[in-house]
């Protein structure tokens, strides 16, 4: 008998299907805000997120299986023996397709006309900028930037992937690089987007300096963590008319209402609602990764997605794709 908490909201079919997974396994279903350390004390393997300060009550933890790509947190607070892993390889679909929709209201100015609207203005906005031919930096080529960086080529613009670690290049990325190369490769670019994990190394990534180094009328998109940029630094910018920008995280979360960025020139927000389970797609991937791990628990085999600890993220070898 294995003792296993569903955080996510799965459907009687769903659970089903976990349970034949996991034939020994008996399910209980909780929501993350419901959650106390009496509910995951017992528990051998969870599926979701659950708040950062259970985690060390989770005394019997096997597996603790996140339904975000990333890691934030959790890989130090992890019991002795208990292994981490992610939902990678779900959130591209939903999330690429945000950030091709922001980058187009942009570039098309349909924030501009939006805003018209409301005020009843009938008024050309001027000349426009595409993506056929322009030049896009991806920084970070996981699920979420490859998957972008795979649609903006198919319509025609110039990729460039920048990743942590040098790697194949995909046929998607005309050119690949790594994060020592940004200084060089940031002022080549019509659009940077930032899909990075929090950490070290990106932490305040996009200071003033290397956001006076991007193009004049450049797009600067993030749908990773808000603190790969230095917000009182791009509320700068953007005020002195430099650059665009399409933000779905900020630095901090949520953004207060008296924050400069909100009426700062240029900018178009949204609040961190790019991936979640607004797409229904997106859950069922989390759920179809999940249903294949606890298979490979069950029958002892290599487990997708499992995380590094040392590094926060996640192995090379097995992971999810779609």
């Amino acid at each position: 008998m294995t003792n296993i908490l569903v955080t996510i909201p799965v459907s009687d079919e769903q659970l089903k299907a976990f349970k034949s997974a996991c034939p020994d396994g008996v399910f209980t279903v909780i929501p993350k805000e419901k959650l106390d350390a009496r509910a995951v004390a017992d528990k051998e393997i969870i599926i979701g997120n659950i708040p950062l300060a259970l985690v060390p009550e989770c005394k019997k933890l096997r597996l603790l299986e996140l339904n975000m790509a990333g890691t934030d947190g959790y890989p130090e607070l992890m019991p002795e023996g208990a292994v981490l892993v992610n939902s990678s390889g779900a959130y591209g679909l939903a999330i690429s397709e945000h950030m091709l929709g922001m980058l187009l209201a942009i570039k098309k100015k349909l924030y501009l006309y939006y805003d018209n609207q409301k005020e009843a203005v009938w008024r050309d906005e001027g000349t426009v900028t595409g993506i056929e031919d322009a030049v896009v930096l991806s920084l970070g080529m996981g699920d979420i930037g490859g998957e972008f960086t795979r649609k903006c080529k198919a319509l025609g613009a110039y990729t460039i992937g920048v990743r942590r670690t040098v790697r194949e290049k995909p046929d998607y990325a005309d050119e690949m690089h790594t994060l020592d190369d940004i200084d060089q490769l940031l002022p080549r670019a019509d659009v940077v987007a930032l899909s990075l994990p929090s950490g070290d190394a990106t932490r305040g990534l996009m200071d003033e300096r290397r956001l006076r180094m991007m193009k004049k009328g450049a797009v600067l998109i993030n749908v990773g963590r808000g603190s790969a940029i230095k917000t009182d630094d791009l509320v700068r910018v953007l005020n002195d008319g430099h650059i665009y920008a399409a933000l779905d995280v900020v630095d901090p979360e949520p953004l207060p209402a008296d924050h400069p960025l909100w009426k700062a020139r240029n900018v178009f927000i949204t609040p961190h609602i790019s991936g979640f389970f607004h797409l229904k797609q997106t859950l069922e991937r989390i759920v179809a990764i999940a249903e294949e791990n606890l298979k490979r628990f069950s029958q002892g085999e290599p487990l997708l997605n499992v995380v590094d600890s040392e590094t926060g993220y996640r192995g090379c070898g097995n992971r999810a794709s779609y």
